[in-house]
Formats: C-alpha cells, sequence, structure tokens
C-alpha cells in the first residue's frame, strides 16, 4: 500500500501568497511546492521480452478505479498500452483539474509525461512510448494534458501481478509534486473555470484553463510574449468553433494553446524565484558592507584612542623628564656654583637634541604601525574579492552541474548519464551543459580546468583506464569547440583506482562512474596544484 509523506515545505513568501511590487503597487501570486515521498513498486524491463503486464490500481482517492498496462519493446523504447475503468471526472477534485495525467517515475524520482487520459464513459486508453528502462506508473488528475510536473492528486498507480516479467524494484522515490490549489496560488476566488458548452471539445477547455492558470501566475507579466502567443492561439480555436468547424481546426490550436501557457506559466515560476533570489542577495551584500562600514569605523576609533593615549604619555614623560632635569639643576648648581655658564648651555643643548631624537623614533614607530594596518586591511580585502567571486562562479556552475569546493579548488561532477553506456560519447544533454560551463569559464581567462575520468571496477582495469581517459578527453574536446584556450585545459584518466563510494553497491558504482572538472586559479583564491591530488 503506498504510503504518503510530506517532507518538506518550501515557501517563497511565508506571512502572504502574494508579493507587493514598487511598479504601481502590483500583485503578483509567488508559487509553492510541496516536496514527498511515495513508495511505489518500479519494474525494470528485459529489453527484447515478451509483453509485461502490469495492473493500475485505484489510490484512497478513487478506490474503485482499475486498470492495466501492457508494456513492449527492445533496448532503447518500450510501446505502453494503458487502459483503464470506473474512472469519475477529474473535476471533483477541483476546479482547476478538466482531464488525467499517466506519468513514469524512475528510481531515482524523475517524472516523465507520458500523455493524457481522456476519459469517456468512465474509460480510456492511451497507447505511448518511453526510452526509460525502469520506472515505476502513476495516473494524476491535472489542470490540463501539458504540464510537467505531477499534482498530488494520484488516483493510480501501478501494482505488480503474479509472474510479470522484469526486475521488480521497490524504491524509496522522492519527487515534486504540486499541492492540490497550488495551480490557483492560494487565490481560488479569482478563478472561475467557463462552463464547457455542448459539443465544445475537451482540449478547447483545458486550453482555457491553461491560460488562466498562467495568467494567475503573473504571465502577462514576466513572460508576456509566450503569453500573449497562447492567448492568440486559444482565440483561433475559440474562432473556429463559433464558425462551426470541428475536429483539428479546434483542437489543434487548443493543444498549442495549452502548451504554449504552461511555458509561460513555467518561466514566470522560475523568474519569480529570480526575482526573490537577487532581492535576498542583494539584501545580503546591503548587510555585509553595512557589517564592514562599522568594523573600519571601529578600527579607526581604536587607531585614534591609541594615538592619544601615546600621547599623553608622551607629555608625562616629557613633564617628569623636565621635572627631573630642573631638580639635577639645582642640586648640580648648589654643588658648582663655579662652574661656567658654557657647561650649563652644552647641558641643555644635551636635553634639547635628546627630546627631539625620542619624539622622531616615536614618529617613526607609529608610522610603521599604520604602514602594517593598512597592508592588513589590503590583504584582507584582497582575500574577501577572491572569496566573493569564487562563491559566484560556484553557484553559477552549481545551477548546471552539481559543484563542490575543495582545497584542490572548484570540482564540477559530470555523472556517467551524460555519455552513452560504456563510450565517451556525449549525449546531448551533456553537450548543452558544457557549453553553458564553457561559457562561464571562458568569462575568466586566468582560470585553470583540469578534466579528470574514473570508472567503477567492473570489467577489465585497462579498459576502465582507456575509457576515463577517453571520457576526459571528450570534454576537453568539446571545451575547444566552445572557444575555452586548450592552454587552460588539461586532462588526467585515472581508471578505477579512486572511488568515491563502494563499488559493491550499483548506486557506489553509479558515482564511481564520471568526470570531475576541477577549476583553479589566483582570482579565486585555488591554485593549481594545492592541497591534496586525491579526488
Amino acid at each position: 500500500m503506498s504510503k504518503l509523506i510530506t517532507v518538506l515545505l518550501i515557501a517563497l513568501l511565508a506571512a502572504d501568497t502574494f508579493a507587493r511590487q514598487s511598479d504601481g503597487q502590483r500583485i503578483v501570486p509567488l508559487f509553492r511546492v510541496t516536496v514527498v515521498g511515495r513508495t511505489t513498486p518500479a519494474i525494470n524491463y528485459r529489453p527484447g521480452s515478451r509483453t509485461t503486464e502490469v495492473d493500475l490500481v485505484g489510490t484512497a482517492l478513487m478506490p474503485q478505479a482499475r486498470g492495466v498496462v501492457e508494456v513492449s519493446g527492445n533496448k532503447g523504447a518500450f510501446e505502453i498500452d494503458a487502459r483503464v475503468e470506473t474512472m469519475q471526472p477529474a473535476t471533483q477534485f477541483g476546479t482547476e483539474y478538466l482531464t488525467y495525467v499517466i506519468w513514469a517515475i524512475t528510481p531515482e524520482g524523475r517524472a516523465q509525461n507520458l500523455g493524457e487520459l481522456q476519459i469517456d464513459d468512465g474509460k480510456a486508453r492511451i497507447e505511448t512510448a518511453t526510452q526509460l528502462q525502469a520506472f515505476a506508473m502513476i495516473v494524476t488528475a491535472e489542470p490540463y494534458f501539458a504540464v510537467t510536473q505531477p499534482s498530488d492528486v494520484v488516483v493510480m498507480e501501478n501494482a505488480v501481478r503474479e509472474g510479470t516479467e522484469g526486475g521488480v524494484q521497490t524504491v524509496q522515490a522522492r519527487y515534486e509534486l504540486l499541492k492540490r490549489g497550488s495551480y490557483l496560488m492560494d487565490r481560488g476566488a479569482h478563478f472561475e473555470r467557463q462552463p464547457l458548452e455542448s459539443g465544445a471539445p475537451l482540449d478547447l477547455a483545458q486550453a482555457r484553463n491553461a491560460v488562466a492558470l498562467a495568467r494567475l501566475a503573473g504571465a502577462e507579466h514576466y513572460a508576456s510574449e509566450t503569453f500573449s502567443q497562447a492567448t492568440r492561439l486559444l482565440a483561433d480555436a475559440e474562432l473556429a468553433r463559433e464558425k462551426g468547424r470541428r475536429g483539428n481546426d479546434v483542437t489543434m490550436p487548443a493543444r498549442q494553446a495549452a502548451q504554449t501557457a504552461e511555458d509561460a506559466r513555467l518561466i514566470t515560476v522560475q523568474r519569480q524565484e529570480a526575482e526573490v533570489a537577487a532581492a535576498q542577495q542583494a539584501a545580503a551584500a546591503a548587510r555585509e558592507r553595512a557589517v564592514d562600514r562599522r568594523e573600519q569605523n571601529a578600527i579607526e576609533r581604536t587607531e585614534l584612542a591609541e594615538e592619544r593615549r601615546r600621547q599623553a604619555e608622551r607629555e608625562a614623560q616629557a613633564a617628569a623628564n623636565e621635572k627631573s632635569a630642573a631638580e639635577r639643576e639645582r642640586l648640580e648648581a648648589e654643588r658648582t656654583r663655579q662652574e661656567s655658564s658654557k657647561e650649563q648651555a652644552d647641558a641643555e643643548q644635551a636635553r634639547v637634541e635628546a627630546q627631539r631624537a625620542q619624539a622622531a623614533a616615536a614618529a617613526e614607530a607609529q608610522q610603521s604601525r599604520l604602514q602594517a594596518v593598512r597592508a592588513q586591511a589590503a590583504a584582507a580585502l584582497a582575500e574577501q574579492e577572491k572569496n566573493e567571486l569564487r562563491a559566484r562562479l560556484r553557484e553559477q556552475l552549481n545551477m548546471i552541474l552539481e559543484t563542490r569546493e575543495s582545497a584542490r579548488g572548484l570540482i564540477m561532477m559530470v555523472p556517467d548519464v551524460l555519455f552513452r553506456t560504456a563510450s565517451a560519447t556525449l549525449t546531448a544533454e551533456a553537450r548543452e551543459k558544457l557549453a553553458r560551463v564553457g561559457g562561464i569559464l571562458a568569462a575568466h581567462p586566468d582560470l585553470h580546468i583540469s578534466a579528470e575520468g574514473h570508472t567503477d571496477n567492473v570489467g577489465d582495469a585497462q579498459m576502465n583506464q582507456q575509457l576515463s581517459e577517453r571520457r576526459a578527453a571528450a570534454v576537453l574536446a568539446y571545451f575547444a569547440q566552445q572557444k575555452v584556450p586548450l592552454t587552460a585545459v588539461d586532462t588526467a584518466g585515472f581508471g578505477e583506482t579512486r572511488p568515491v563510494a563502494s563499488n559493491d553497491t550499483p548506486e557506489g558504482r553509479r558515482q564511481n562512474r564520471r568526470v570531475e572538472l576541477i577549476v583553479t586559479g589566483e582570482s579565486i583564491g585555488r591554485v593549481a596544484g594545492a592541497g591534496n591530488a586525491g579526488p
């Protein structure tokens, strides 16, 4: 039985679901995401085997729902034929829900939209395909077919029947689900779904839903061009229907409108999150500048107080010296009244010269102390600038590839999944990520990049060594295409000799199959060769 546990709630605005902007006091709804863990059986389908049948069973939200899925295919693609029955309309879960979507969930928690289940008299069927090999299947209620993230309204999930072909893996797959009501942005009172007219296709209702929900999210402001295109496509569909057209004349622009509106909503969410992050970063920078000013003022006040104290000591010492000299002179005059005026003048001259020498020595010592303080401040400022640049660079790189900081420098991890299996050929996703990394690194010509290849211990050690070298070299060759100077890049392959996890488990071997990119440079305070040479 499925177990649903809420493990984290991220609210981009805690006290209110809306942010007030300065340009005309505009109200912009922000986005909430709920991350949940759900235990669902995943099946590792065997390529080339006979058709595998898997049951779909209803959850507590729709216990009467039933279905069956047939999965077949060879390595690289699996065909899916899903049939469901005794389904209730999706609108029972909220006015924003109009349809159902079937999803494939990988053991790592990544969700793939397999297609829409349009219910007719409680039944639906879909024929689709996926390149995944190991996955679980769930069915969720959604506002339209083009969603990219499943909602938490999970009405069906796969159940392994006796004799199922394939390796069954029960996994703790944590994946992001949109909490019920998230599409309305807590503004349900502002959302009114237009009733679907008799004879109008469900695709038209979904398009209306998608455009309305994108507008609620603020797409008119954050993704105006994409949102305008969605509204134009919806208007085309509405016009075609008003003119009595049927079939693709209505459904094609309607489905395009839903897809485009979803794109506009996702762009809006990303840009809202970027605004919040930028505001937080600006506030943090302002706080740091205020702290720096307070520290500098404190240093200056301390130095001034110290100088006044030393001046007072010098004046007191001078007064004491003068008093002592006068007393000596009085005693000397009493003892030697016969001393000549020349001797008295010589003694006075010696006293004055001694005072001048003492003052000069004190001034020189003070100047040395001031120069030392200035040198320390300059060194601290330079180190701070290096740390800030390194932190910004790590944040930029971490948005593309997992990046950590070490004594060796910033280390980016290129996982095994970005290469074709047992090959040094980069996938399209890898080339896209490395192109973005190259664009960032090219803006810092003083940086040095090292590519180090690693494998697990499966297979021949010599072949693993050669594979690690070829993968590191493939990254080097791709960086050359991105205008990163070759003199700033070198490669190495270590085969299976430097694991970061145990090779006794599939997860450990997956972590060991990687290419690490080490970024160093004087400007970020990490010099090539510093720190341990380990991974």
